[in-house]
């Protein structure tokens, strides 16, 4: 919401120079109490930050799989109704012993 840096100069100022209440600018803005601490202890926005790195799914020897299967697939002679999706592709690689890693 309040990412801009105008905005977050401006009501830094209104606090720390002007000695305007939290209160009124609480009131004025209808911004969350948190936020405005927020406002007041950083000297610019902070960035979106993940709490922790997603966890990357391994291919590894399943990649050459795919493409086979994805190469396969475009043999005009197949009809279109039998060729795969990325659902079917991935229960068939699951099949073959592909391990899934769900984050928690």
């Amino acid at each position: 919401m309040y990412t801009e840096m105008e905005q977050w100069i401006a009501i830094r100022k209104r606090v720390r120079i002007q000695k305007e209440k939290k209160s009124k600018i609480l009131e004025e803005t209808g911004m969350h109490w948190k936020t405005l601490e927020k406002i007041l202890t950083h000297p610019e926005p902070p960035g979106y930050r993940m709490k922790q790195a997603r966890l990357k799914p391994v291919l590894g020897p399943y990649l050459s799989r795919i493409h086979e299967i994805l190469k396969s697939d475009r043999d005009p002679t197949i009809p279109r109704k039998q060729k795969h999706t990325a659902q079917r592709i991935f229960e068939r690689i699951k099949k073959e012993g592909y391990q899934v890693v769900i984050p928690r």
